[in-house]
């Protein structure tokens, strides 16, 4: 405890951290305020009385991402999902096009060039489901009669616009906090969100629980949540040690070299990113579902919006594994790590320098990755069975899954940014060992 509060006061100490730290939390207070404020013209307490009953499904889980402002009919409705999806385009056209190949090798004017498209992307996106939004989740009457919104052209126009900017402003806070606070700010904007469910959803499982008299069953409960919160750290920070020798090398009068080390190989390199963006994929059902006008699209759209049927959690597991070998392979280049080692005078014992290091290193990548994204792909579809075995849905999200996935990466990269500033200024870290291995927030293309 002593040593804990000796760091805190390290932490204070530091006026770039703490300068850091009140601008991440200012910034993140804005952020949770602006979820309050409902759409001009809507009736929150007529919304809510619409609405009231219909939180589960797909709905549900962007609401849980949104903080809450999805279902308040917010100006941060939509959140900061679309950039997102937007993100995942513009990536996935720098494998396939090589305009964007050749943009991502021009540095930094490239990369200004990127940030631009994915922005008007991102305009794009929620320019096309802010009316779908509306029309499925914003009705124009409550089943009593009452009214909950206008329903004229001129609002369905300025609406739009709001939700346009509203999305665009969240994203804008996020560059900021990476910029000039703590961490990265897309990051920390969704687990703000997540966060700010957690405790409606433990009230709601803990009412549950004793007016069923299962408070053993509810102990039972968050001793397994535990478990499932250790095997995601274990997840996150797992690496495959790959020994390195450096040969003797006499430079002067001094000797180099002739020691081994270590180069640790993430099993799950790829982070939070590959859940993310399979995540983010799996909410096209619900914007399709708003426009839908055939019962067959609407069939498919309803089987897809239920995160605890079987074909959506079969799929977005699958996509969770695809995602992460595409992402190890674009984060992680056993051919640069093999000029590198050579350069250093490096080689991993037994293994002949060139060509058969890139081949050793790829295939030692493949074979942890296997593991690592089938326990990601475990991990994310976990509170498809919480919620088959009764627990109550808002907590059943907790239970593994996207949000504690995110929750453990982003607070793992953040506690490993406060580390390393303390370390830069000779303090103690967080830990004994002055080592917490991050690298799993969500770095998006901005």
């Amino acid at each position: 405890m002593k040593r804990f509060i000796e760091t805190l006061k390290n932490i204070w100490t530091i006026e770039d951290l703490r300068v850091r730290i009140i601008n991440t939390l200012g910034l993140l207070l804005i952020y949770r305020l602006g979820s309050y404020v409902v759409l001009p013209g809507i009736d929150s307490v007529a919304l809510q009385e619409a609405n009231a009953g219909n939180t589960g499904g797909i709905a549900g889980l962007l609401d849980l991402f949104a903080g809450g402002a999805f279902s308040r009919a917010s100006i941060f409705a939509l959140g900061i999902m679309p950039y997102i999806s937007a993100s995942i385009v513009v990536q996935l056209l720098g494998i396939a096009i090589p305009y964007f190949q050749k943009l991502q090798k021009e540095g930094e004017s490239g990369r200004r060039r990127i940030n631009q498209i994915t922005r008007m992307l991102t305009i794009a996106i929620v320019g096309a489901q802010a009316p779908g939004y509306i029309a499925s989740q914003v009705p124009v009457m409550t089943a009593a009669g009452g009214m909950v919104r206008p329903d004229t052209f001129f609002w369905w126009i300025s609406t739009v616009i709001i939700l346009i900017t509203g999305t665009m402003f969240v994203m804008w806070l996020g560059e900021r906090i990476t910029e000039k606070g703590l961490g990265n700010g897309i990051s920390l904007i969704i687990m703000i969100g997540i966060i700010a469910n957690l405790p409606f959803a433990f009230v709601a499982e803990f009412a549950s629980r004793i007016k069923g008299g299962g408070m053993v069953i509810l102990l039972v409960e968050l001793v397994l949540l535990l478990m499932v919160i250790i095997v995601t750290i274990l997840l996150v920070q797992g690496t495959r040690r790959v020994p390195v020798q450096f040969a003797k090398r006499v430079v002067g009068s001094k000797q180099y070299g002739g020691v081994r080390q270590y180069i640790p190989l993430k099993v799950n390199a790829a982070g939070v990113m590959p859940i993310i963006f399979a995540q983010a994929i799996m909410f096209i059902p619900i914007t399709l579902a708003s426009f839908a006008s055939t019962d067959s699209l609407t069939g498919i759209t309803a089987v897809l919006s239920d995160y605890t049927g079987f074909w959506y959690n079969l799929i977005f597991a699958l996509m969770i594994i695809a995602f992460t070998y595409f992402y190890t392979a674009v984060t992680v280049n056993p051919k640069q790590m093999a000029d590198d080692m050579k350069k250093n005078g490096g080689f991993i014992p037994g293994v002949k320098p060139g060509k058969k290091t890139v081949d050793f290193l790829d295939t030692i990548l493949s074979r942890i990755t296997l593991p690592g994204s089938i326990f990601l792909a475990i991990v994310a579809i976990l509170p498809a069975f919480a919620s088959k075995f009764g627990v109550n849905g808002q907590f059943a999200q907790f239970y593994g899954g996207t949000s504690l996935l995110i929750m453990v990466g982003v607070i793992l990269d953040t506690l490993q940014q406060v580390e390393s500033h303390l370390l830069m200024r000779h303090y103690d870290g967080l830990m004994k060992s002055g080592k917490i291995k991050g690298r799993s927030s969500i770095n998006m293309a901005g």
